[in-house]
């Protein structure tokens, strides 16, 4: 790879609008700090993109100079993929914006925004976009993973909305990709990673959401077998208006749980109901939640969409160490109960936990084969996460997690959601998680990208000639 020096960099400074940012500048450590602090990266420079002309003159610089290349989107990335060693980060935060079009329904988001920035914008209009469930997560890199949270039994996948992307490719051209224009490229956008381009801005459908009804049970860890037993009945067979993701966990030390619940290693569902279940029907519908055991907690209230997408920002700030690692299920058997059970009842540390978050409903009416995303049976996908602040404790972290997904990897599709395949799991758990799409990606990827400029991602190499 080629190196850049500060002759290097002087000349990507006079191409650019935005900043570059070396490590003799101030800032630089700034730059280089994501979300997951277990990541020690140092890039050669930062090149932070004003417009689609800063885009375009850093992919040359890169191309033409032979220089390791990363995208930095919401820096989320869990294994550091949007960091790269003495190479050089095309850094996207400056073009941070959010345009609503409320007589088409549609929004137009940059490609440094966040979630929070979307959340925010289409709330004013009554409106979203199913997304994730943290509002610092990049929009970029969580749409082209796929994207599911809170909404997606109601509405699908983010890439589901997702009506097209305005792309600069590898060999410097721009395009909009969309069902009628570069339709593989399109296609391969809906989870294929950030493998085929860099995208600067999104155009989304957008549904109506308001005021949402949130509800958080809790129960004692001793009883994560009957609740799991129950949740893998009720929740699929439940209207796609309610949503619930499973949770493990330590909770956490404030309102509204009870002190005596502080710190107490748990099971949980945290809870999204939207369109008219809400009030007495919410009540009604949540009922159920008696059945496996009494909670120890039980909590509703109505609140706006985007006070539910910034519900974890403070829990698990920025800066943390983190481990994580996911799969995709199609059941939850005893097998997985048990080892659910064990871990839970073994938490390493009070911020680490495992989730599982449904990926049914509207996200099963799209077909495996129509976007990249190639688990659309899937009825969960999991992610557990070995968390801390701590530096010390970053080796018992991973080891709980490896050692957690080592055993209930059995149970699952053999596959995971992209963005939760972790540092160092191979070429097969890529392949893995795109099944029979693989291949087709590594076509795409051939057409676009024939020499793997984007490969600091979960990569898919171009297929040979």
């Amino acid at each position: 790879m080629g190196t850049i020096d500060e002759a290097a960099a002087g000349s990507l400074r006079e191409a650019l609008r935005g900043r570059v940012i070396t490590p003799h500048d101030p800032g630089y450590d700034e730059a280089r700090t994501i979300y997951n602090a277990m990541i020690d990266r140092r890039p050669a420079a930062f090149a932070r993109c004003a417009d689609v002309a800063d885009v375009r003159a850093t992919i040359a610089f890169a191309r033409d100079r032979g220089a390791d290349l990363a995208v930095f989107g919401g820096g989320h990335s869990g294994p550091g993929l949007c960091l790269v060693d003495d190479g050089l980060v095309l850094d996207l935060t400056p073009m941070r914006w959010v345009r609503v079009d409320p007589e088409s329904d549609t929004v137009q988001v940059g490609g440094g925004s966040r979630l929070g920035d979307l959340d925010h914008a289409a709330h004013a209009f009554g409106r979203a976009v199913p997304s994730g469930i943290m509002s610092t997560t990049g929009v970029g890199g969580l749409t082209l993973g796929g994207g599911h949270g809170h909404l997606t039994r109601r509405y699908g996948l983010t890439i589901d909305s997702l009506l097209s992307a305005d792309v600069v490719l590898a060999d410097g051209s721009y395009v909009t990709a969309s069902p009628d224009n570069h339709p593989d490229l399109f296609w391969a956008l809906r989870g294929g990673g950030g493998n085929f381009g860099v995208v600067t801005s999104f155009t989304f459908q957008l549904h109506p959401v308001g005021t949402v009804g949130v509800a958080v049970t809790v129960w004692p860890v001793d009883r994560t077998p009957e609740v799991l037993r129950w949740y893998r009945e009720f929740l699929p067979a439940a209207p796609e208006e309610l949503s619930g993701f499973f949770a493990v966990l330590a909770v956490p030390p404030g309102p509204p749980f009870p002190e005596p619940l502080h710190g107490r290693k748990a099971c949980a569902v945290v809870w999204c109901c939207t369109g008219d279940l809400h009030g007495d029907r919410l009540e009604e519908v949540l009922a159920a939640v008696d059945e496996p055991a009494p909670p120890a907690f039980h909590f509703t209230t109505p609140m706006p969409y985007p006070g539910l997408q910034t519900m974890f920002d403070t829990l698990i700030p920025a800066g943390l160490q983190w481990y994580w690692r996911g799969d995709f299920f199609d059941a939850i058997p005893d097998g997985a109960v048990d080892v659910h059970h064990k871990y839970a009842e073994n938490l390493p540390t009070a911020l680490s936990t495992m989730h599982l978050y449904p990926v049914d409903g509207a996200a099963h009416r799209v077909g495996p084969g129509d976007t990249a995303w190639a688990y659309r049976d899937a009825l969960w996908s999991g992610v557990i996460g070995g968390i801390d602040p701590d530096p010390a404790n970053a080796e018992l972290v991973r080891e709980w997690c490896v050692d957690y997904w080592s055993d209930l990897h059995p149970h699952s599709m053999g596959g995971s959601y992209v963005n939760f395949i972790g540092e160092q799991e191979g070429t097969d758990r890529v392949r893995a998680t795109y099944r029979g799409n693989y291949d087709r990606l590594a076509a795409v990827k051939r057409a676009y990208d024939p020499d793997n400029l984007f490969h600091a991602n979960q990569n898919i190499p171009p297929a040979p000639e």
